[in-house]
């Protein structure tokens, strides 16, 4: 890996900050990238992370001589496979369990804030941390991979003090003085909603009771994101919570300094550019089998070449055990389906890639937007149904896949024609999608936004702590 750049120290006194994100890889990494961009700063972190997940996220750290990462061990708890440590060594009905032992680490979490001594610490969903910081004289910052209109939607004071037996006709509306009227629900998802909210999540404590604790009484919000995007979402949050709301912008990953795989590049490679299609939901999607199928049978129908980086569906060891029958040998040459892991970041900035299907997890999108690639959004759950109608109805840089109102099915046919819609040059709605993403585009990635959002971010994390 080359060097990374030098810190450039504010000119404000360093920082020490500690880091104690949700023990989920979707957690950690951006966790790991904001901690890269304050030790750029010139701030010192200390990245609380379990044992053997130091190994994967180590070629992330781009400043170890700023980011210490400091190894955790996680309880074994009744119902944890013995060594799990995050939620990828898990199915998701245990992810519970990870947050059950998350919380028998308090009293080791308390030992290493008194010998470590950080000025701030950052998390997200031990929900006890506010109160342990306080006792010791440090601030808290409850910092919300989930992006702010999620987060207003469902978990300000306006929709949690309405009681805890919130219903799905309730999710069907936005909580009192929620900005706009584009963000809509599907029955469905409303259902999904509402089951949640009632669902136990670690230490037998309510899923929405742990983040609104945290929320309630952490010392400051901060989120991923900037008010070009989500500005009246930040403004109602902090009117909501009565708190400083600090936003980082979109902290987009140092470029990779690897190269991409020879096998993807070499067969990249042979489409013209902008003609493939790019398919992943992340590392913990899995589909049910007959929306795997309708999911591959839709990219066949387009006639393009694909990509699909896709976990084998419910029920199934592989990928190739699930494919609809025939499908394999009428898009040889033309369509892959791969469950390993794979580059995305260099997969994406590839020419030939024109299309990129996706489960609308924010780290995913800003990589897109970072490309040329056009968005088709599929989400799954929780706030990636937010991030997907914020970018579909809002912004307006991308289609979403239709479902059905009630069971959230999508069919072959309705992924071919969001597909076809954004790669169609002559498609009136594909060509407006474009162009505002080639403007938004230009504002994420303008040579100051990155920049002066970290500054003021830095300021006002110095303010905190005076």
């Amino acid at each position: 890996m080359a060097a990374a750049a030098a810190p450039s120290p504010s000119l404000s006194p360093s920082l020490h900050i500690a880091m104690y994100p949700w023990f989920a890889l979707g957690h950690l990494t951006p966790y790991l990238h904001l901690s890269n961009k304050l030790a750029k700063k010139g701030h010192r972190i200390s990245f609380f992370i379990p044992n053997k997940t130091q190994a994967k996220l180590r070629h992330f750290n781009l400043h170890p001589d700023l980011i210490t990462f400091v190894p955790i061990n996680v309880p074994h708890v009744d119902g944890l496979p013995h060594g799990a440590e995050t939620t990828a060594d898990v199915p998701l009905p245990l992810h519970a369990h990870i947050m059950t032992a998350m919380d028998c680490t308090k009293s080791d979490i308390e030992v290493f804030l008194r010998e470590l001594k950080p000025s701030i610490v950052f998390f997200d969903f031990t929900h006890w941390l506010p109160s342990l910081t306080r006792s010791l004289g440090i601030k808290c910052v409850q910092y919300c991979i989930t992006s702010p209109i999620t987060l207003g939607y469902n978990l300000v004071p306006a929709r949690h003090l309405s009681g805890s037996n919130l219903t799905e006709a309730d999710f069907m509306k936005p909580p009192s003085g929620f900005p706009g009227s584009s963000i809509k629900l599907h029955v469905h998802e409303a259902r999904a909603l509402a089951a949640i909210s009632k669902g136990k999540f670690g230490s037998d404590v309510l899923f929405s009771d742990r983040l609104y604790t945290g929320l309630s009484q952490a010392d400051a919000l901060g989120f991923r994101t900037c008010r070009e995007i989500e500005g009246p979402y930040v403004d109602y949050i902090e009117t909501q919570f009565k708190k400083p709301v600090l936003l980082t912008g979109p902290v987009i990953p140092e470029p990779p300094t690897t190269t991409l795989d020879e096998k993807w590049a070499t067969w990249l490679g042979k489409f013209k550019a902008g003609s493939v299609i790019y398919c992943a939901f992340g590392s913990e999607c899995t589909l049910k089998p007959d929306q795997f199928q309708e999911l591959l049978l839709g990219f066949e129908l387009t006639g393009l070449p694909f990509l699909a980086a896709l976990k084998p569906p419910f029920g199934f060891e592989t990928v190739e055990a699930a494919f609809p029958e025939g499908f394999q040998e009428r898009v040889q040459g033309r369509g892959i389906v791969e469950s390993g892991w794979i580059q995305q970041p260099l997969i994406l900035k590839q020419a030939s890639i024109g299309c990129f299907v996706t489960h609308c997890g924010s780290s995913s999108l800003y990589e897109a937007l970072a490309n040329l690639c056009q968005l088709v959004l599929l989400p799954n759950v929780g706030d990636q149904i937010f991030n997907t109608r914020l970018m579909s109805n809002n912004l307006k840089v991308g289609v979403e896949v239709e479902k059905g109102e009630e069971d959230g099915l999508f069919t072959k046919e309705s992924v071919y024609k969001a597909v076809t819609t954004v790669m169609d040059d002559d498609n009136e709605v594909g060509r407006e999608v474009r162009a505002n993403q080639t403007k938004l585009r230009q504002i994420l990635f303008s040579s100051n936004l990155e920049t002066s959002y970290m500054d003021n971010f830095c300021e006002n994390l110095q303010a905190l702590v005076r």
